[in-house]
C-alpha cells in the first residue's frame, strides 16, 4: 500500500503541474480546479485565530464558474501581479454561486487573486504513518488486523468469550426504524470484531449508523465516528447533537458547517473555564514582551529585560498548559468523537475506543481507513459498494487495488457472515427504484408506502401534466444528429444539442410549478456541466457531475448522458456504479436523455433501455416540441 500512496502523490502532482503548464488565462478555469481574477469582498477573524476571506469575481456582477472547490478542499491562494506577497495554503470554508470563502492562517494582501485546488500531502503522511503502525501492532490490534486482512476468520478464528451470554440486550428508542434496520443494528452490536451495514440508496443508512452509535453509548461504550468527507461527518454530528448525545467534532473549524462549529473541539475548548484565565495570561505575556522591547530614555536595571521575557515565557507556558487541560477535559467528557478518517493523531493522544464507526466506507481508500481503525476494539463499516468508489488519480495504483475500499474487499471476502443489507427505501417512486434494485441489489429493495407512488403532480404547487404525472421519462436522441464533441482544450466532452433539450425539460418542470431548487441536472462530463451552467436561465437550477450529487436527492433529476457517436463508444459511462448514483437521486421524477444507438452496445444500458420500454417510459426526441 505504501507504493500506492507514492504513485498517487506523484500522479496528483504531475496532473496539477501539467494543467498549469498548458493553461492560459483564457482556459484556466475549464478544469474546475482553478478560479482566477478574484477580489476580496469581505474578511473577518475567528475560527481559532484564523482569517476568513470571501472572494468574488473582479467583475462583481459575474457568478463563479462551475468548479470542484468544495467546502473543506485544500487550496492555494496566490496574489496576482505581486511577486513580494507569497501564496498561502488555505481551506474552503463556504461557497455559493457568487462567492467562495477561504480560511487562511495569516493575513493576505493584494488586489487580485487566483485560487487553485492543491494536493493534500498532510493527509497522505497520516496514511503512511497509519500503515507503518498497523505493521507493528500487537495484542487485540494484531488480531483485528489479521481479521481485516482476511488472515483470521472473524467468527470462528479464535476462542474469545462472547460479549453477550444468551440473548443480547434489547434495542431502545427504535420506534422510528424498520425491521431491516433494527436487525442490522442488533447484528452489528453483537459482532465480536467487525460488522458491515450495506445501505443502498434511500434506505436510511446514516439513520441506522446514528441509531447504532446511540445504542452503543447507552451500553456504556465510547465511539469514534468517522467518514471520508466533512459533509458526511457533519451529517453524523448534526443528528447526534439533535439526540442530545455528548459529542465532539475534531478538525479544522472552517471545514465544519457554521451552525455546528460550537460543537467542534475549538469551539468547546474556547468556552471552557480555563480559557478565560489562559487568555489573560497570554495578554499579560504580550504586554511584557512589548515592555521589554520598548525603547526608554532611562536605562533599565541590569537583567530586567531578560527577566520580563522569562516571565512572559512562563506565562505563555502556563496558558498552554491550561489550554491542554481544557482539551483533555472536553475529550474526556465526550461519549462520541466525530472526525474525518484522516484524524490529527496528536489531538487524540493515546485514546482508544470500544467502537470505530466509519460511514460512507466505500468512498475511503484502504490506507485512510486504517487511521481510525487502529484506535478501536471493534469496527462497524457502513456504505454501498455498488455506488461510487474512492477517487484515485494513479492508474497503476487503481489497477493494483487502491480504488477498492476495505468495505468492498470485506464484503467480497466474508459476504453475509459479517454483512446485513437494508431493504426499505424512503426516497424514490418504485419505478425510479426498480431498475437499480434489479441490477445492483438482486431485486431486494422495497419502496416504503410513503414514497411508493408519489409523483410531482402530488405536490400542492405543481400542475398535473404528462411530464409531472409520470415518475420516469427516457428520451431517445438516436438519429437526430445530437452528436457529442470535444471541448476546444480536448479535456472533456459535451453535447450542446442534448444540452438544449435538457434545459427545455427543466423549463417545462418549472412552468408546471416546480421550484428550480427542487431540480437537479446531472451530467457525467465536466464540459457538459459547464455548457449547461452557461446556458441555464435560472441560477437556482443546480447542475453538477455525478460525484457532486453522491449522497443527495432532489424532487426531480434530469440526466444528460452526453455520448453520441457512430463508434458506440461510451467512455467512463462504462463504470455502471456511477450511473447507479445518478439514477437514484430523484424522489418523484427521473428524466434520462441519451442516444440509444450509442448506449445500446453496452449490456447495462441495453438492459436500461429495455426497462424503460417495458414500463412504457420510452420516448423519442421526435415527440418533443422544443
Amino acid at each position: 500500500m505504501f507504493r500506492w500512496l507514492e504513485w498517487e502523490s506523484a500522479a496528483e502532482a504531475a496532473e496539477l503541474a501539467e494543467r498549469r503548464k498548458l493553461r492560459t488565462r483564457k482556459t484556466a478555469e475549464q478544469s474546475g480546479e482553478t478560479l482566477i481574477d478574484l477580489a476580496i469582498e469581505d474578511h473577518q477573524t475567528g475560527l481559532a485565530g484564523r482569517y476568513l476571506f470571501t472572494f468574488v469575481k473582479r467583475n462583481r456582477t459575474r457568478d463563479l464558474p462551475w468548479n470542484r472547490l468544495r467546502i473543506g478542499s485544500p487550496v492555494v491562494v496566490t496574489p496576482v501581479g505581486d511577486d513580494e506577497e507569497p501564496a498561502q495554503n488555505g481551506v474552503v470554508s463556504a461557497r455559493s454561486q457568487h462567492s467562495i470563502q477561504v480560511a487562511l492562517e495569516h493575513w493576505i494582501a493584494g488586489k487580485l487573486f487566483d485560487i487553485d485546488l492543491s494536493t493534500d500531502e498532510v493527509t497522505r503522511n497520516r496514511e503512511r504513518a497509519a500503515l507503518a503502525r498497523a505493521s507493528e501492532v500487537r495484542g487485540r490490534q494484531l488480531e483485528l488486523r489479521q481479521i481485516l486482512l482476511g488472515d483470521l476468520d472473524p467468527i470462528w478464528g479464535h476462542n474469545r468469550r462472547p460479549r453477550f451470554q444468551g440473548e443480547p440486550p434489547p434495542l431502545v428508542d427504535v420506534d422510528h426504524l424498520n425491521p431491516s434496520q433494527c436487525e442490522a443494528i442488533q447484528f452489528a452490536l453483537t459482532a465480536e470484531d467487525v460488522a458491515i451495514i450495506h445501505g443502498p440508496p434511500g434506505t436510511g443508512k446514516t439513520t441506522s449508523v446514528v441509531a447504532f452509535i446511540r445504542q452503543a453509548v447507552s451500553r456504556g461504550e465510547r465511539v469514534l465516528a468517522c467518514a471520508p468527507s466533512n459533509t458526511a461527518v457533519d451529517n453524523l454530528l448534526e443528528r447526534l447533537v439533535a439526540a442530545d448525545e455528548r459529542v465532539v467534532r475534531l478538525g479544522h473549524p472552517a471545514r465544519v458547517k457554521e451552525e455546528l462549529r460550537q460543537h467542534t473541539l475549538d469551539g468547546l475548548v474556547e468556552a471552557h473555564d480555563n480559557m478565560r484565565v489562559a487568555r489573560n495570561l497570554l495578554r499579560r505575556a504580550e504586554q511584557l514582551y512589548e515592555k521589554a522591547d520598548r525603547y526608554t530614555r532611562a536605562r533599565p536595571a541590569p537583567g530586567s529585560k531578560y527577566e520580563m521575557r522569562q516571565e512572559a515565557k512562563r506565562l505563555k507556558h502556563e496558558a498552554r498548559h491550561l489550554e491542554r487541560r481544557a482539551i483533555f477535559d472536553v475529550l474526556e467528557e465526550a461519549d462520541v468523537i466525530c472526525a474525518t478518517n484522516t484524524i490529527d493523531e496528536e489531538v487524540l493522544g493515546d485514546r482508544e475506543f470500544d467502537w470505530v464507526v466509519i460511514d460512507e466506507a466505500c468512498q475511503c481508500t484502504e490506507p485512510a481507513t486504517w487511521i481510525p481503525i487502529l484506535r478501536g476494539k471493534r469496527v462497524l463499516l457502513a456504505g454501498d459498494h455498488c455506488q461510487l468508489p474512492p477517487t484515485v488519480r494513479s492508474i497503476p495504483a487503481a489497477e493494483e487495488g487502491y480504488s477498492r475500499s476495505m468495505m468492498q474487499r470485506l464484503v467480497e471476502t466474508y459476504r453475509t457472515a459479517i454483512t446485513r443489507q437494508l431493504i426499505v427505501q424512503y426516497r424514490m417512486h418504485e419505478e425510479i427504484m426498480q431498475f437499480s434494485s434489479e441490477q445492483f441489489y438482486g431485486g431486494t429493495l422495497e419502496a416504503d408506502d410513503s414514497v411508493r407512488r408519489h409523483v410531482l403532480a402530488d405536490l400542492p404547487h405543481v400542475e398535473p401534466t404528462p411530464l409531472t404525472d409520470r415518475p420516469v421519462t427516457f428520451i431517445d436522441t438516436a438519429g437526430a444528429d445530437y452528436d457529442e464533441e470535444l471541448e476546444p482544450d480536448g479535456l472533456s466532452r459535451r453535447n450542446p444539442a442534448e444540452g438544449r433539450l435538457v434545459l427545455a425539460k427543466a423549463r417545462q418542470l418549472m412552468d408546471a410549478g416546480l421550484s428550480p431548487t427542487d431540480i437537479a441536472v446531472i451530467a457525467p462530463y465536466a464540459a457538459q456541466v459547464r455548457w449547461l451552467r452557461q446556458h441555464a436561465d435560472h441560477r437556482a437550477l443546480e447542475i453538477d457531475t455525478v460525484d457532486g450529487f453522491q449522497g443527495r436527492e432532489k424532487e426531480a433529476v434530469i440526466i444528460s448522458l452526453v455520448r453520441s457517436n457512430r463508434e458506440g463508444e461510451i467512455g467512463f459511462l462504462g463504470d455502471t456504479r456511477r450511473m447507479n448514483v445518478a439514477l437514484t437521486r430523484a424522489r418523484r421524477k427521473l428524466i434520462v436523455i441519451g442516444d440509444s444507438a450509442t448506449l445500446g452496445h453496452h449490456p447495462f444500458y441495453a438492459s436500461m433501455l429495455d426497462y424503460f420500454q417495458t414500463t412504457e417510459n420510452y420516448h423519442t426526441v421526435w415527440e418533443e416540441d422544443v
